[in-house]
């Protein structure tokens, strides 16, 4: 797929005050700094086209970007960042699992995972929630760029190892890297075959 146009439309804040369209969307989520707002630019080619900070936490809205005037990127807030308050936690976890659970167009979540890391409880219990609600979802690693090729290659195949010590099979999986573009094409060719789906 070749991305000739990306842009930003709106910022909900919640699932019933997203735009009313017919075009798929593709919901982004992650824990926070994992690198959200860099693979969606990456993705689209647009370097600023969703802020990236180095302060985790800072998307609180569900934010909207329309590409090729076909298709959406929805970056939803990062969850498990600690320095928010229980009220603004329970807030955005009913923001999330609301769009989430709820929202006809999207057709499907792309839940990112630092790839440097081991499995993380909290990541862990989100794809548990994810499977028992029936939630179409892809893994994400990110910033593979940052391990040796083989490194990579391990740390994501132990990740998925573990994984299936209690799933039947694994959604799929997709191995990127912000800075050197990795997945990206994979990624964008994945979409574009969800887009010949009629939506529900």
């Amino acid at each position: 797929m070749i991305i000739n146009t990306a842009r930003f439309v709106t910022s909900a804040p919640s699932a019933a005050k997203c735009p009313d369209t017919e075009m798929h969307e593709y919901a982004f989520i992650g824990r926070s700094n994992v690198g959200k707002s860099s693979l969606i630019n990456m993705l689209t080619g647009k370097k600023n086209l969703a802020m990236t900070s180095s302060t985790p936490g800072k998307t609180m809205l569900i934010n909207h970007f329309v590409v090729n005037d076909s298709w959406v990127i929805v970056d939803l807030p990062g969850y498990g960042y600690a320095r928010r308050s229980k009220t603004d936690r329970a807030k955005l976890q009913a923001m999330i699992e609301d769009y989430i659970l709820n929202r006809r167009q999207m057709t499907n979540l792309f839940l990112l995972i630092d790839g440097r890391h081991a499995p993380q409880k909290i990541d862990l219990e989100f794809m548990q929630w994810l499977g028992e609600n029936a939630v179409p979802f892809s893994i994400v690693f990110t910033k593979l760029d940052k391990l040796s090729s083989n490194a990579a290659k391990k740390v994501t195949g132990d990740y998925c190892a573990r994984l299936l010590e209690t799933w039947e099979e694994l959604p799929p999986v997709f191995r990127t890297s912000s800075v050197d573009q990795r997945g990206r094409f994979a990624l964008l060719d994945y979409i574009e075959e969800m887009n010949k789906l009629p939506l529900e």
